[in-house]
């Protein structure tokens, strides 16, 4: 592990050069992509020269056990006690530290959320299930965008896509993906009967066209007026964009912005991140290690998570945890099941790591 570290120092070094140089410092995208490197590398190697330097406190520690001095030799062994217990934190900590790092924890997000089972029920279950998200993102100081939006016509969404952008968002929402099941009577219901909806959640890392090409013979690219409420100011003009990618079959519409410039470009990010994300399930199942049906994030058809209304009480299925105090989660406090879940995935890689 010493070797490991000292080389990412090493490699943490030679980047500062690298970025004092003329030649990078002209370049806008060499500079860009160093600084990201750098900084994925700082925290490793914070903690492993700080733990270099605990390291030589205990040599100089064990150096004054050897001593004459009563009273040094004392001062020596109540300081081992506490720099030992460092030493074992920091250790823990760098094996947390070269874990293989998902390269999309940095990314920002595209969340897709669509109503399940339950008709009109769960359309306003999606629609409590964004707003959920929203103030997430507000409270972690993150910008939400909508892209794209088909709504019920009673408060509910069929469907709602948009981006959260935020330093290491990817990392914390990834954990959302599955099934969101919420039992609740419902304002139509006049029996007062409680009933079980559904809802879907897709997080995608946002991907930029260096992370994933395009071919353009590829995509069947067609316009047509918006019909949305978003895009009622819209309707002389064709803006909306519907691409369909012909080798895979997905197809990405966007329609909320006001010019097709702009619906084209969103529409291309959500393809993208889509096309990116069926690619690593691909690869995870070629390699029978796919994990994120057991913890990571969530399968598209696992039930993650039951919002049960009439006992205030939210219960995390994967991790067995629950909440009693829904009127708070759905006002965005999830970071407790966020935190056990990303607990549990640290503990099963380091596990698997051996």
């Amino acid at each position: 592990m010493l070797e490991k570290l000292a080389g990412i120092e090493a490699r943490y070094q030679e980047l500062e050069q690298l970025m004092a140089t003329p030649e990078v410092a002209s370049n806008y995208h060499k500079v860009a992509e160093y600084a990201q490197e750098r900084s994925r590398l700082e925290p490793i190697v914070s903690a492993f020269r700080e733990y270099k330097a605990v390291l030589a406190q205990i040599e100089e520690a064990n150096t004054l056990l050897e001593g004459d001095d009563p009273d040094l030799r004392q001062l020596a062994e109540d300081e081992l006690s506490t720099l030992t217990e460092r030493r074992e934190s920091l250790e823990q900590r760098l094996h947390v530290l070269l874990l293989p790092r998902d390269v999309r924890d940095d990314k920002d997000v595209i969340m897709e959320i669509r109503a399940g089972a339950g008709g009109d029920e769960a359309g306003l279950f999606a629609a409590d299930l964004f707003r959920m998200y929203t103030r997430y993102a507000e409270t972690h100081g993150w910008k939400v965008e909508m892209l794209s939006a088909n709504e019920t016509g009673v408060g509910g969404f069929k469907e709602i896509i948009f981006s959260i952008q935020g330093r290491g968002a990817y990392s914390r929402l990834k954990y959302e993906s599955g099934v969101h099941r919420v039992q609740r009577v419902p304002i139509t219901e006049s029996q007062g009967r409680i009933h079980t909806s559904t809802a879907t959640v897709a997080v995608l890392a946002q991907m930029d066209e260096v992370d994933l090409e395009i071919d353009p013979n590829d995509l069947e690219i067609d316009t047509f007026r918006a019909s949305s409420a978003g895009g009622q100011h819209m309707q002389k003009n064709e803006t909306a964009i519907r691409i369909t990618h012909i080798p895979t079959g997905v197809v990405v519409t966007c329609q909320d912005q006001r010019s097709q410039t702009q619906n084209r470009l969103r529409a291309m990010s959500v393809l993208r991140s889509r096309l990116y994300d069926m690619e690593e399930e691909r690869r995870h199942e070629e390699q029978a290690a796919d994990r994120r049906s057991q913890v990571g994030a969530g399968g598209r058809s696992e039930k993650i998570r039951t919002y049960n209304y009439p006992q205030s009480r939210v219960t995390d299925h994967r991790i067995n945890v629950s909440i009693h105090n829904l009127p708070a989660v759905m006002d965005g406090d999830i970071d407790e099941f966020i935190e056990e879940m990303a607990t549990r995935d640290q503990a099963e890689r380091l596990q698997a790591a051996g």
